[in-house]
Formats: structure tokens, sequence, C-alpha cells
């Protein structure tokens, strides 16, 4: 028999396109059964990171840190559904992607996802088990059958390379917060996760099992998160209401590069939509299918970008956004004051009203007016994801009810019931607030070498008597 290492291709072209050698490809030592077994593990693991990211988001109080949960829990979203597509390819339902491959990696997940302490969380996600997460994969695709399971090595690859990314990060913003105090009980914690993945047999089940911890760190039988969204020192003043950018930005009398100071400033704001969105999604998690929560991350993660772009706008401009007060209130009125379906309520309300052409077109318009090229630049991608956000609405809102005019009534009716507590924030002693327009209006034309207009210096209107779509409060 003629040695496989001779076998030739025409013209010694690579063979089995590019997959594998012929030697590796005749190796047998595979099976469906266990590539779906391992992709379920996997896909475990990825499922209650992604719910312990989004469930942390309200209750974080670093800007940075809720930034990053929600594009992680977005990319931990896209590895989950690579390996649902991928299992439903190789298995008739049901597919049992919601059972428990293992009860100690389940105990693993359990401490981190009840871990109440910033710094340990970031390094029990970030250099535990996200790490194991990418060696498992790297394994997947060493293992799989290059031809045969091509499909599995091609997703295995895929997701060792993102999440590498997404620990390296978790890392870097770890490294930041550390103190030397916390080393050692750092530590200890990493090696008390690390015991009960070793107890699993890794996370794909591949090693011998070692004995696992005798005890928890945390009893709590279910998950716990806060709604009541928090924000660092840096937000200062951050119930104050006492300036509607709605109202600047639709005013036809105020000119388009003194708008585009509103947009960056709404822009920012908008981190209050992922603490309310990682609500709904926590609170109806064993309501809705995965892809309602597959596309729902994807939004949450686009509205975490938009606060970005807002704050990049404001370091174009050489404005310090932590000396204007970024308001919270609409997140925390809705956090505290309904149901996750009436926030859904509102949130749709409040993007299909972006659509028409005195919303985010409007918004682009100004921009590109302004002869800003960044807000130009990011108002055009902002618009671009507000469509596909009223998509997402409509797939996932409207279906419970009637007809849209029932759906959007709904929303309308929801919003209108949220008190927006101006006087009790006032009276509490919470703001006064104070129109922080002026200063920062005086301020940027200071940097343009330019006369303030009077007219636009004495904008003073409020949030006191209408909400953000300029209806007026009862």
């Amino acid at each position: 028999m003629k040695p496989i290492d001779e076998y030739q291709t025409y013209r010694n072209l690579p063979p089995l396109a590019g997959l594998c050698s012929m030697k590796r490809a005749i190796d047998s030592d595979w099976s469906l059964d266990e590539s779906v077994a391992r992709l379920k593990r996997i896909h475990y693991v990825f499922r209650r990171v992604h719910e312990s990211l989004i469930s942390r988001i309200p209750g974080e109080p670093i800007y940075e840190l809720k930034t990053l949960y929600s594009h992680h829990a977005y990319l931990c979203a896209e590895q989950i559904d690579l390996i649902r597509k991928r299992v439903s390819e190789m298995r008739e339902p049901p597919l049992g992607l919601d059972k428990v491959p293992d009860l100690n990696l389940e105990l693993a997940l359990d401490e981190l996802s009840r871990c109440p302490d910033t710094v340990h969380f970031l390094a029990g996600l970030y250099r535990t088990i996200l790490p194991e997460c990418v060696i498992a994969c790297e394994r997947l695709q060493t293992d799989a059958h290059p031809l045969a399971d091509a499909p599995t090595v091609r997703i295995s690859k895929l997701m060792a390379f993102e999440i590498r990314d997404v620990y390296s990060t978790g890392q870097a913003c770890l490294d930041c917060l550390l103190s030397d105090e916390d080393h050692s009980s750092v530590l200890e914690w990493q090696s008390h996760l690390q015991a009960y993945i070793s107890s699993a047999g890794s996370i794909d089940g591949t090693s011998d099992p070692t004995p696992a911890p005798l005890s928890r760190r945390y009893e709590t039988e279910d998950v716990i998160y806060q709604r009541e969204p928090e924000r660092d020192e840096r937000f200062r003043d951050p119930y104050n209401a006492g300036v509607n950018p709605e109202a600047f930005l639709y005013n036809e009398q105020y000119a388009a590069k003194d708008k585009t100071l509103m947009i960056y400033y709404k822009r920012l704001r908008e981190i209050d939509v992922p603490e309310v969105m990682a609500t709904i999604l926590i609170d109806l998690r064993h309501e809705e299918p995965w892809d309602f929560h597959m596309e729902m991350s994807r939004q949450m993660w686009d509205e975490a970008r938009h606060a970005m772009m807002g704050e990049v706008g404001f370091a174009s401009q050489d404005i310090d956004w932590t000396e204007i007060p970024i308001n919270f209130t609409w997140s925390r009125n809705l956090n505290t004051q309904l149901s996750p379906r009436e926030r859904h309520g509102v949130l749709f309300f409040i993007e299909q009203g972006l659509m028409p052409k005195t919303g985010k077109r409007y918004e682009w318009e100004i921009a590109s007016e302004s002869g800003d090229t960044l807000a130009k630049l990011f108002q055009d991608f902002d618009w671009a994801d507000e469509v596909l956000h009223a998509q997402i609405g409509r797939r996932w809102y409207v279906p419970r009810y009637n007809s849209l005019g029932e759906a959007m009534a709904y929303g309308d009716k929801c919003w209108t019931r949220v008190l927006s507590k101006w006087q009790e924030y006032q009276d509490q002693g919470l703001t006064e607030h104070r129109n922080w327009w002026p200063e920062l209006y005086t301020k940027v034309c200071s940097q343009r070498g330019t006369i303030p207009d009077p007219e636009t210096l004495a904008f003073s209107q409020t949030y006191q008597e209408q909400r953000a779509d300029l209806e007026t409060l009862e």
C-alpha cells in the first residue's frame, strides 16, 4: 500500500480545499456526539457569562465598565448564536441547549454571577472563566475533524479569536482597578473558581475531574441584581433636569454648529438606555426565546456605542464632559416605576418616534449643516442603528398587540405614567436643576474665538413640563 504521505494532488495543489492534509483527514478519531457535547458545554458558559455581564450594567457605577459589559455581553451573544446554529445543523430538536451540562460548571458560574465586588468579578471572569473558554475553543479547533466537522472548526477559530480580545481588555481594566491589598484575595478567588472548573473536567469536559471545593462563597439562591442605576463620582448633579436639549435641537432659531453640542450631550446621555435594556433582558430571561435576547443584546451594545460617540464628540471639542450634568433620571424612573414589559413599551415608542424626518434624519441633517465632520459621521451611523432598532421592536414587541397603533399607544401610555419627580428631587436636595447651558456655550464660544449669540445664550427650557419628545407633562 502506498504511504499516505506520498498522496499527490494535481500539480501539488493544496489538498482538500486547504482544510488539512490527507493524512489528517484519514484520522477518524472524532464523532458528531463529541462535537455536540463540547459545543453545548461552551454554549452554557457563554450563556451564563452573557447574563452575568448584563445583570451588572445598571448597578455598576463606573461608566467605562458599563460600556465594557455592554460590548462583551453582545460579543458573548454572538458566540452563543454561532453555537446554537451549529448544533441545530447536527441535531434534531429538542437540542437540549438549555440543560446544565455539569453541576460543578454550574456552581462556578453561580459563584461568578453572585460575586458582589467589581474587582473580584473582573478577576473571575477575565482571568479565569474566559481564558478557559478560549482554551476549550482552541482544543475543539484542533480535535474536531477538519473535513467532516469543518463548520465546527471554523466557529471554534472565530470564537477563540474574538474572546481572546475580550479577556485581554478585561484584564487591562482589572490591572487599573486592582490595589495591592486586593492581590492575595483575588488570587484565592481565582483558585476557588478554577477548582470548580477542574472538578468539571475543564470547560469542555476533556480533562479528568478533580475534587470540588468543599464550600461555596455565595449561597444566595437567585442572582440578585440592582435595577436602580448607579453612577461614579464624575457624574455631577445627575438628577439635574434643568436643560431640555430636545427643545433646543428642534428650535429653528439656533445655529447648527451650536446644536451639535446638544447632539453630543444626547449621545453621551444614552448610557441610560443600556441601564434600562439590561433590566428588560434579565427580568424576561425566562419568558423570551434566545433570538429576542440576541437582538436586544445587539441593540443594548449599540446604545452604549452611541454614548461613547458623545464622549468622543466632546473630547474632539476639548470639552470635559464631567463638568456637564449627565442626567440619569430617565433610566432611574423607568427601572423603579415600571414593569419590564412596560419599560419595553416605552423603549419601542421612543425608537419609533426617531424614524420620521424630525428624528434621526433631522439630527444627521443638522450635523451635516454644522460643518462638524465627526458629528456627521456619528449621526450617519446612529441613524442606521436606530433603523435596525425599530425593526427589532417590530419583530419582538409589536406582535404582542393587535396592531402597530395599539403597540405605540401602550408605549406612550406607559411613558406618561412615569413620574418625572422633578420637584421631589429638588425638595430632597438632590439637585437645583441648574441651567448649565450658558456656561457650556460660553466656553465653546471662547474656544472658537466668537461672541456668544444673546438668544442662544439665553436658552433656558427644562424638563419640568415637557418630556424628551416635547410632549407636555400632566
